[in-house]
């Protein structure tokens, strides 16, 4: 039985949990955890790879995909598009592994309204000027994407509040203990579809 979860990783959270699934992926779970990359329309930052981080694509060829109906979710921020590919998630589920998912608040609530049944998983910052930090320390940010993505994270802080929007909350004040969290989380859900498939 195939089952599909992901980590939800809004704007307000974008900074440190890249490292923490890094890490994960690197440990002894590559055999269970794929780290999905969603199609973007963004340049690729200073070291970031084709097919790592993201698939970067052109506008029109993501507007032609997302008209065909390509994509379980898609969203546009700061004048990029993204979007969850139906063809590169059924791939993943094909090898039986759990596919982790890099979306926004919006992709949150479009997942919402499928009929998948994932673990929503928010990793958040201890506070807004930990996250300004960060994302000033990270030096990938010009000025007015900086503001962009410091207002949106914002609003989607206020959003995560909402009863019952994620199932897990970690804040990501030490990078230990949220990859430990989060890690614990995974694990316990794999225990209980591994039950469930026994007992099925």
């Amino acid at each position: 039985q195939n089952s599909f979860h992901y980590v939800d990783k809004p704007v307000l959270s974008r900074v440190g949990q890249s490292t923490i699934l890094d890490i994960l992926i690197r440990e002894s779970y590559r055999c269970l955890f794929f780290f999905f990359s969603s199609d973007t329309t963004r340049n690729p930052r200073p070291g970031e790879v084709n097919g790592k981080e993201y698939h970067f694509v052109t506008r029109e060829a993501m507007q032609t995909r997302i008209e065909n109906g390509d994509f379980i979710e898609h969203t546009e921020f700061s004048g990029n598009m993204y979007g969850t590919s139906k063809e590169a998630f059924q791939d993943v589920q094909a090898k039986n592994l759990i596919c982790i998912l890099d979306i926004d608040m919006q992709g949150v609530r479009s997942i919402k309204r499928t009929d998948l049944n994932p673990i929503y998983i928010s990793i958040q910052p201890p506070s807004m000027e930990v996250l300004e930090h960060r994302l000033i320390d990270r030096k990938t940010e010009s000025e007015e994407s900086l503001q962009k993505r410091l207002r949106a994270a914002r609003v989607d802080m206020e959003i995560s509040k909402e009863q019952g929007l994620f199932d897990t909350v970690i804040v990501n004040d030490s990078l230990e203990e949220a990859h430990g969290q989060l890690k614990a989380v995974l694990l316990e859900e794999i225990q209980k579809v591994k039950k469930t498939n026994m007992s099925s």
